[in-house]
């Protein structure tokens, strides 16, 4: 079964490595977004199993877009791709299926195949 991920960052640099690192799992097919609106409506058609975000974005922030998506698909696991801790983050944090940290070396990518696909079942 392939997993159909979403990853959300304004940051175009950021998502073609995580596009680049996550695409190494042949069970991942990732697809990225810059632009959380339009990020809010592809999943609210139903085209992701799973969806990666950044916390600080314009507009829509991390936390906002997963309340918005939360609305029409509570079931989707939805992750905050992060620099920051989970105890710096202000806002509640409940929604989130899980905050992964961005940080140096490739380690994260990997913590975060995991985790999606425990998320999902597999």
């Amino acid at each position: 079964m392939t997993i159909e991920v979403l990853i959300v960052d304004e940051d175009r640099d950021v998502l073609e490595v995580t596009e680049a690192f996550l695409g190494r799992h042949d069970d991942l097919a990732v697809a990225t977004e810059t632009d959380p609106e339009a990020a809010l409506s592809a999943v609210r058609d139903g085209e992701y199993d799973a969806v990666v975000s950044d916390l600080t974005m314009p507009g829509l922030d991390g936390l906002a877009l997963c309340r918005e998506i939360r609305e029409s698909r509570p079931e989707l696991p939805f992750f905050l791709f992060t620099g920051r801790e989970e105890s710096d983050i202000d806002g509640d944090v409940d929604p989130v299926t899980a905050v992964v940290r961005k940080s140096t070396g490739t380690d994260q990518y990997d913590d975060l195949a995991e985790r999606i696909r425990a998320a999902i079942g597999g």
